[in-house]
């Protein structure tokens, strides 16, 4: 920034040079409010200017935009007494939309910080040793009205004993996403505003190289708000981003690409190995003022990690999820809660059947199709491996899914359920 005040000083001090040398053109013209006359510099002269200006606020938005570790990196040195070594970096952007407002992690690094001073022990599990996760974060209102957005994004990883958050101390605080989006400022976002800031996660040691086992952390995405200090009003839903925090992560992420986002796959439970799939299918039916499009479906071989092996722990026999996904053509006036929604599926030419498995899918109350929307919904079963293998998987499976459902549980579709055979 110093080396550009000086270009643009010496460019004035340039500018005035010639105009004191050369003929000046200037024209007169009036003022409105005193009608005195008034003159002004050659055309010439201020479009040189305002290309000047353009220039200007190119380089800084340039500048803003691309994610320079360095200097956070020193001031968090100095201002803990540690010494720090950069363990990885990533500058691939992800990005959550929500009905004109979207927030994206632009880039991140995960350093290692040694030797603290005490004072800083707290959030790092009262260890002097451990490491920081910095994230650079934009939220953008792409919209024609004001927003409220609070830059609470939780993180956590397979194993985590909390929800890790911005800790304040670490950097700056004109440079922290949460002095800019505050409670001092309403959590204001204006229509057409920008704001980028930064995060830090801390871990002790222990938890560092916990972080590192698992290769993965999960950041949370919450929704804007649509009124100043209410929470009932979201702005699109909540999302999730997937940091990968060295090679092993990153090719990780690739690889579950190919996998529908149900918890599994989300929160990185386990291992998945495609078994079986079908997109596109294309087939649907009506209940009430929704249709309900069958998209396509997933079979997957499942071994869950260390950490939520017990959750599965009545599946002796090895493990088969079945993700299947919808879409849903909201024509009512109503909106249809996600959360809300079950379905059933039978197996073995109809002689067993299980139902729906909501914990392992990623909705919560406020996770809706409005009235005129579309959006996906997922439905996710977990089969036995062996009775898969040896009986069902060369049988038909048939899934019942409805009634369809508000906010506050009551059916919107009159009792009806929709049936599809995979």
């Amino acid at each position: 920034m110093r080396k550009l005040w000086m270009v643009l000083a010496a460019l004035l001090l340039t500018l005035v040079i010639v105009s004191g040398c050369g003929n000046e053109t200037k024209e007169t013209t009036v003022d409105e409010d005193t009608n005195a006359p008034v003159e002004n510099e050659e055309k010439e002269t201020e479009e040189a200017e305002e290309d000047t200006e353009k220039d200007t606020e190119k380089e800084e938005t340039t500048a803003k935009s691309s994610a320079d570790f360095s200097e956070l990196i020193k001031y968090m040195e100095e201002e803990t007494e540690g010494t720090t070594k950069v363990l990885y970096e990533n500058d691939q952007p992800q990005v959550h939309k929500m009905e004109g407002v979207t927030v994206s992690v632009d880039a991140y690094t995960l350093i290692e910080l040694n030797d603290f001073h005490t004072d800083f022990a707290i959030p790092f599990n009262d260890q002097t040793d451990g490491g920081v996760i910095i994230t650079q974060y934009t939220v953008t209102n792409e919209s024609d009205k004001d927003v409220y957005y609070m830059p609470a994004f939780y993180l956590s990883f397979t194993g985590a004993q909390k929800a890790y958050n911005n800790h304040r101390y670490l950097l700056p605080a004109e440079e922290q996403l949460v002095e800019k989006l505050a409670p001092g400022n309403d959590y204001l976002l204006k229509a057409g505003e920008t704001v980028t800031g930064y995060y830090t996660y801390p871990f002790g040691k222990d938890d560092l190289q916990t972080i590192l086992d698992a290769s993965t952390v999960a950041v949370e995405v919450p929704a804007a708000q649509a009124v100043k200090g209410e929470f009932g009003n979201p702005i699109g839903k909540d999302g999730s981003f997937t940091l990968s925090l060295n090679e092993e992560g990153a090719e990780k992420i690739a690889y579950n690409e190919a996998f529908y986002k149900d918890k599994a796959t989300t929160d990185d439970m386990g291992e998945k190995k495609m078994l079986k799939e079908e997109k596109g299918i294309g087939k649907s039916e009506t209940l009430g003022d929704v249709t309900v499009i069958l998209d396509g479906y997933q079979f997957t071989e499942f071994t869950p990690n260390e950490i939520e092996a017990p959750r599965f722990e009545n599946f002796k026999n090895g493990i088969v999820l079945l993700t299947v996904k919808f879409d849903l053509d909201n024509k009512g006036s109503e909106a249809v809660s996600l959360t809300m929604m079950s379905s059933k599926l039978t197996v073995n030419d109809g002689t067993q059947y299980m139902l729906s498995e909501g914990m392992l899918l990623n909705y919560g109350y406020n996770d809706l199709i409005d009235a005129g929307k579309s959006g996906e919904l997922l439905q996710i079963f977990v089969l036995d491996q062996e009775q898969y293998e040896k009986i069902w998987k060369n049988k038909a499976f048939e899934i019942e899914i409805g009634p369809i459902k508000n906010q506050e549980a009551k059916d919107i579709s009159k009792g009806k359920r929709a049936t599809f055979e995979l």
